[in-house]
C-alpha cells in the first residue's frame, strides 16, 4: 500500500501523484494506491493519514511525502514503522510556514485555503529531531530547490538512500524519470506494467 501525501496547498491533482496514480494504474494496482486531499490543518492531516492506514501493516507500507508532506511522512513512518519517501520534505515547515498564515487558494483549483497561526504549533507536535532507522527511508532532493535548501534535507535523511538531482525545482518537474526507482523502493516493480 502507497500512502501519498502531498505539500502544502498542493492536492492529489499535483504532477507527482497524478503519475504515481497512472503508474499504479497501469501495474494493475491502484487499490493499493492512496492520495487524499489534506486538510490545513497539521493534527487533522496526520489523524486523516492514520485513519487510513490503520488497518495496513507496516511491511506492507510505504508512506510517499511531498514537501510539507514529507514532514508528515517521516513522523508516521516513525510512529508506524514503515518505509518513507520523502520529495524535496519540508524539514522545519513552521519556519517556512509562518509567512503563509491567512487565506489563500489551492495550487491546482480556485478553492480557498486557510493557514491558521495556532497551526504552526501544531506543526510542532510533529517534529522528528532525528530518524531512527535510516534504511526505511529514501530521499529524492533536488540542489535547485526554489522553496527548501536540500543541504538541510540530506543532514536530516543522514544514512538513507538518497538520490540528489543536479538543478531541477521544488515540483521535481521531472519526476516521471524517478517513478521507476521510487516504485522499487515501495516494492513495486515498475516494469511489470499490463
Amino acid at each position: 500500500m502507497i500512502l501519498y501525501l502531498h505539500g502544502f496547498r498542493s492536492s492529489p491533482l499535483s504532477m507527482k501523484s497524478r503519475l504515481l496514480a497512472a503508474q499504479m494504474q497501469a501495474l494493475g494496482r491502484e487499490g493499493q494506491w492512496l492520495c487524499p486531499q489534506l486538510p490545513a490543518s497539521p493534527k487533522l492531516a496526520i489523524e486523516l493519514a492514520l485513519s487510513l492506514v490503520k488497518d495496513v501493516a507496516a511491511a506492507e507500507l510505504t508512506i510517499i511525502g511531498s514537501s510539507l508532506g514529507g514532514y508528515y511522512a517521516t513522523w508516521l513512518a516513525e510512529q508506524l514503522g514503515c518505509r518513507a519517501v520523502l520529495l524535496n520534505p519540508a524539514i522545519v515547515p513552521l519556519i517556512d510556514l509562518e509567512q503563509h498564515v491567512g487565506v489563500t487558494t489551492e495550487f491546482h483549483s480556485d478553492k480557498p485555503f486557510e493557514f491558521k497561526r495556532e497551526y504552526i504549533d501544531e506543526l510542532r507536535t510533529f517534529a522528528v529531531e532525528k530518524i531512527t532507522e535510516p534504511q526505511r527511508y529514501f530521499l529524492i532532493a533536488a540542489t535547485g530547490d526554489e522553496v527548501l535548501d536540500y543541504r538541510d534535507m540530506v543532514a536530516h535523511y543522514q544514512g538513507a538512500r538518497q538520490l540528489l538531482i543536479d538543478g531541477s525545482d521544488h515540483g521535481i518537474s521531472e519526476f516521471a524519470d524517478y517513478l521507476a526507482p521510487v516504485l522499487a523502493f515501495c516494492g513495486i516493480d515498475a516494469d511489470a506494467a499490463q
